[in-house]
């Protein structure tokens, strides 16, 4: 099993404020048999507000020495997660946690929104200290 991430309670939390249930805590995958582990897989009961939807969320702290090589191997493996994820289960979509501090030193701007339309990224920005959910980008 793979290291949790810092920030992995705080965006367990998160989602469950939101009224999310956590189905997978990780969230096992295989590519070319090697297990592969998103952070983590949840459900929103059907008379919720995203009604009925299933996500899975890979987690990223960005603590490392630099934001832009943190930002390099999270994308990597957003896009090998997508990929994997949608042959698995299709109807679950994949999201990219990050705190909001990380979103706004790599991502925020005409460069970052540039990046996310071009890589049709799905977000969870949340704030670590309040543990909430600051936005999602669809």
């Amino acid at each position: 099993m793979p290291r949790k991430d810092t920030f992995h309670e705080a965006v367990r939390d998160a989602l469950i404020k939101q009224g999310w249930i956590i189905t997978h805590d990780p969230y096992l995958l295989e590519y070319h048999r090697e297990p592969l582990y998103v952070d983590l897989g949840a459900e929103l009961p059907l008379a919720a507000e995203r009604e009925g939807r299933k996500i899975a969320v890979e987690i990223k702290s960005f603590l490392g020495k630099s934001t832009i090589t943190d930002l390099y191997h999270a994308l990597g493996q957003y896009i090998l997660y997508r990929l994997l994820l949608g042959r698995n289960e299709p109807e679950r979509t994949l999201y990219l946690a990050m705190p909001t501090e990380a979103f706004d030193a790599v991502l925020e701007g005409a460069e970052g929104e540039a990046l996310i339309v071009k890589e049709n990224l799905k977000l969870l920005v949340f704030d670590v200290n309040l543990q909430v959910v600051e936005k999602w980008i669809e």
